[in-house]
Parts: structure tokens; sequence; C-alpha cells
């Protein structure tokens, strides 16, 4: 493996490491109805673990209600047991053609809560990207040793990577503030 396909590997894992952050994010509930809540959220659909949005056409209403409306009806019970069971803790009104999710404002406490555990998917964030620059750096050390790079050589390599990590952690400090913004807007 040369020094370019260390940078370009740590590269693309950190990208993945801010996908997956924006993911965990999105599941996060700001008060208002957003779909990505129910991504968690899976259902035993003939043996097989499979999840709403994949179940039913899941649309907002009045930015308050969530309106899932399962393609096949005999599902219907299945997707709101699932719901009921989920840690989303809203309650599920089936009115036999629909099952419908009403999402109440957030209290400033319980807004709170939520911008810690925005913070502490933030920081999960950090650790993962700097644990690839980490990972990424001893390979490119390890290469010195394999291909004898120059001092120089390294050095420039290692500051590249640390540009990509500073370039990525500040990716995430900007979602992070942005998703607390949204959790403690009224």
């Amino acid at each position: 493996m040369s020094a370019d396909d260390i940078q370009s590997l740590a590269e693309e894992k950190m990208k993945k490491a801010i996908a997956s952050v924006q993911y965990e994010m999105g599941s996060i509930r700001t008060g208002r109805a957003n779909p990505l809540i129910l991504d968690r959220v899976t259902v035993d659909y003939y043996g097989t673990p499979t999840p709403v949005r994949q179940m039913a056409n899941v649309t907002v209403q009045e930015g308050q209600t969530l309106v899932i409306q399962p393609y096949d009806k005999s599902s219907m019970g299945d997707i709101e047991k699932a719901i009921s069971k989920s840690d989303i803790n809203l309650p599920v009104n089936n009115d036999g053609t629909v099952l419908r999710l009403n999402v109440p404002p957030l209290t400033e406490e319980r807004r709170k809560e939520m911008v810690k555990t925005v913070k502490k998917i933030g920081e999960e964030g950090k650790v993962a990207i700097r644990n690839i620059r980490r990972d990424a750096t001893s390979d490119v050390e390890k290469l010195k040793k394999a291909e004898n790079l120059s001092e120089d050589e390294v050095k420039l390599r290692q500051d590249k990577i640390q540009k990509l990590t500073d370039k990525y952690i500040g990716q995430l400090e900007q979602m992070v503030s942005d998703k607390e913004k949204e959790v403690m807007e009224v």
C-alpha cells in the first residue's frame, strides 16, 4: 500500500464516519414530525426484519403528525406494535386505514437532554475520526521503514492526514451546531 493509498483510505473512512453521525442525528426528534425518526424501527415481516419506511408510505401532515400508510394493509398491526415497542415513545393512533404519530412539542428540559445527546454523538464522531488519523499516521510510519521514505516525505504525508482530520472535524462541529439550533428552536 502506498502513501497515497493510505491517505485516500483515511479520507474515505472519515467520510463514512461523517455519514454515520448524520444518520444518528437524523433520528433525533426535534419537536417537528420527521420520517427519519422511524429509520430504526423494524417490523418482523414474513420472518425478515424490515424497516417501516420500506413497508409503508410515511408523510408529514401539518408539521406535527406522521402519517404511515402501509403498502400491505395486513401488516398494519405489526407496524403499530413495532412502533409502540420502539424507543420513539410516541403514541400510535390506528384508524383502520393509516397510522398516525402525533409529535408533541418538546419541553425545555427535553430539548436540553436532546442537545446533550447531539453533543455526545458529535464527540463519538470526532473520536472515530481521530482514531482513523492515528491509524493512518502509524501506517505511514510503517511505510517509512518498508519503503525507505524520507523524514520529509513522512512529515508531509502526516500533515496532509492532519489537514483531512481538521476538515472533517470542522464539518462535524458544524453539523452539531446546526442540530443544536434545530433542537432548541421552538
